[in-house]
């Protein structure tokens, strides 16, 4: 991280200072309201506090912040949008690795018992710098809640506070500046309660599957159960089950199937446990369920091991269900309508808990949205770009759906050979192949957008085979070349909602007058084209697009004194020298980010990357016209006065 640019201060540098061009505060009139502190609430409101002169509420009506329970599984993009944040480290720290994932079946000697038939180590190699790793929901919240807290915006949540409704004008336009009005209730003891309005520009709804901003802007869920009904447990428990502290996907014979998640701190175990069918229309909560039916469903699915539970810390009750909503906002692109009101997360997909996608999933819808919102609410894009939130996240959400349908059912079924319903039953071993074969997709690495005004339509991907458009950008080791240090790539990219162009030069001296490299940064910093020039405001290098520049040589064999001053900006209020933007190929075997991505070392390559990390475009170097082009269609110049 970087700090001390305008002027030393002393203390943690992670609380940033207060601007005097922070937004007022004020409660009434506001840019973003954001209704719900869930994962996709917080992670919004993560990333819009990064702007301080964004007005941002985000209401809750729960007394405070969750404490335990709910979600747990942090996939490994998850954690590489982490380390956007800044607490990634600290997830890795407190939280259970997922190393390997165990599978049981029947014993075929016994089909009574069941016996372990495999094990698979959980996550491919190279798929990502960071674990497939568990943690409460709680944890995260409270890291997401000091990311705002510690920001420039000073952002706090507003507890025991109700959406009550919303009215939008139908013929809203975008001049006018805050459209919506929203009606609160501030909750508190009988007759203390009392109603507020409040005038926003745009609202997004975060509160649940059973969601009152969606049901307010006419959307709702629509999909089916599985008539299944589950439990879920964490607990604390002595037990002779030898998985006990692995993943283990466990399938008997008559009993029904259960996942056993180890928890973070070397003690704590999450049980799913399959309990039973449900009629047509039947609610789970009319069979009047207890924790000791779900302890007593353990033992008899883990037969002939016995789990001893000495603490239940959480239970709960499910069905498995699939539902989806058919646009998660507002908008109407047929008439040139961008949204007002947007939804994330549970508000407009839900699905079954245990391939570990919700949590991971509602953040991500955050994390796309909130560089948007902020973009277009800064007058750096246009309003048509909030467009793109329901069209990618949609999609996603609708994948996600399928897989979970197909992996609760594969993992509900009975084992062949287990009983008489042979025509129903299912091998254990497919199970484990179709585990297998979605693990990129369980992992957060499969997304791919489709080609849009923020996503190319891949041209000239073969220069950086690695680095496909509309997936995120894979992280690779290098070395800084001002100061030695070996870090990967990825994790110069921040939360901050800044575009960056990154440079991987070509064959030969990257800086020699005739190169690719030069000639674009010639470009970049001269010609009156330049997306850098034209879209960056006045006394900010690199404020809205920054460019990264990685070499193809060793750190030695690179003079830093011939790098050009436009990849060593001046920088704040004494003209600093902003000394990393330059980095080389790691040298380490295995560790070469040209042959790990793939980037033609020939010609070299630009690579267009997102605010929230995937890969917009891939083009040669010479293709300046085609790079002023990408940028002309997604952002605005700034007034200068």
């Amino acid at each position: 991280m970087q700090f001390h640019l305008n002027g030393f201060l002393p203390g943690d540098p992670s609380i940033l200072p207060i601007p005097a061009s922070r937004a007022p505060s004020g409660l009434s009139d506001v840019d973003v309201l954001i209704v719900g502190c869930g994962p996709a609430g917080l992670t919004l409101a993560a990333q819009l506090s990064a702007f301080p002169d964004i007005r941002v509420r985000i209401v809750e009506r729960k007394p405070g912040p969750l404490r335990i329970g709910q979600a747990d599984g942090i996939a490994c993009r998850t954690m590489e949008m982490f380390q956007a944040f800044g607490f990634a480290e600290r997830v890795a720290r407190e939280s259970y690795w997922v190393n390997e994932t165990t599978f049981w079946k029947p014993d075929a000697a016994d089909p009574r018992r069941i016996a372990r038939h495999s094990r698979i180590q959980d996550t491919e190699d190279g798929l990502s710098e960071f674990p497939h790793v568990i943690l409460n929901q709680a944890r995260v919240h409270d890291f997401l809640l000091e990311t705002m807290r510690n920001s420039a915006s000073r952002l706090e949540p507003d507890y025991e506070v109700e959406f009550i409704g919303l009215d939008r004008p139908a013929n809203t336009t975008e001049a006018e500046s805050h459209p919506v009005t929203v009606r609160l209730k501030r909750l508190g003891p009988a007759g203390s309660e009392r109603e507020e309005v409040v005038k926003a520009r745009y609202v997004v709804g975060c509160d649940g599957a059973r969601s009152a901003v969606r049901k307010a802007i006419g959307l709702e869920l629509r999909g089916d159960s599985a008539n299944s009904a589950w439990g879920v447990m964490d607990v604390l428990a002595i037990t002779d089950f030898p998985d006990i502290r692995m993943k283990a996907a466990i399938q008997s014979a008559s009993q029904g199937s259960m996942l056993v998640i180890p928890r973070e701190g070397g003690y704590l175990v999450r049980f799913y446990v399959e309990l039973d069918k449900l009629a047509k229309d039947e609610r789970v909560a009319s069979r009047s369920l207890e924790v000791e039916d779900l302890v007593a469903a353990a033992n008899r699915i883990a037969h002939p091991y016995r789990i001893d539970v000495k603490e239940v810390a959480r239970w709960s009750v499910y069905e498995i269900g699939q539902r989806l909503c058919d646009r998660f906002d507002d908008g109407c692109e047929d008439a040139g309508r961008p949204p007002r009101v947007f939804i994330a997360g549970d508000s407009c997909h839900t699905h079954s808990p245990k391939a570990g996608q919700g949590m991971n999933v509602s953040m991500a819808d955050g994390f796309n949205l909130g560089w948007k919102l902020a973009a277009v609410i800064r007058g750096t894009s246009p309003a048509q770009l909030l467009l793109s939130y329901s069209a990618e996240r949609r999609k996603l959400a609708q994948e996600l759906i399928d897989f979970d349908r197909e992996f609760a059912a594969m993992f509900s079924a009975r084992p062949a050979g287990a009983g008489p319903d042979a025509q129903r039953a299912r091998n254990p071993a497919e199970f484990q192949r179709y585990f297998v074969k979605q693990g990129r997709f369980t992992a957060g690495t499969a997304v791919r957008y489709e080609p849009s005004a923020i996503c190319a339509d891949g041209t000239h991907q073969g220069l950086a085979s690695g680095y496909q458009i509309g997936m995120r950008f894979h992280s690779a080791p290098v070395v800084r070349l001002a100061d030695a240090k070996p870090l990967e790539l990825s994790h110069r990219i921040t939360a901050d909602g800044r575009w960056r162009i990154v440079a991987f030069a070509g064959a030969g001296d990257p800086f020699d007058g005739g190169s690719g490299l030069s000639e674009l940064v010639s470009f970049l910093d001269h010609d009156q084209a330049s997306p850098v020039r034209r879209y960056t405001p006045l006394g900010d290098a690199d404020a809205v697009i920054e460019v990264i520049a990685v070499l193809q040589q060793a750190h030695r064999e690179v003079d830093l004194a011939r790098v050009p001053p436009f990849l060593q900006p001046a920088k704040g209020r004494y003209g600093l020298t902003d000394y990393e933007k330059v980095h080389c190929a790691d040298q380490r075997p295995g560790s070469d980010i040209f042959d790990l991505r793939g980037i033609d070392r020939e010609q070299g390559c630009i690579v267009v990357v997102r605010p929230d990390q995937y890969v917009a475009d891939v083009l040669p170097l010479t293709e300046v016209e085609r790079l002023s082009g990408f940028f002309e269609r997604i952002l605005r110049e700034p007034a200068r006065g």
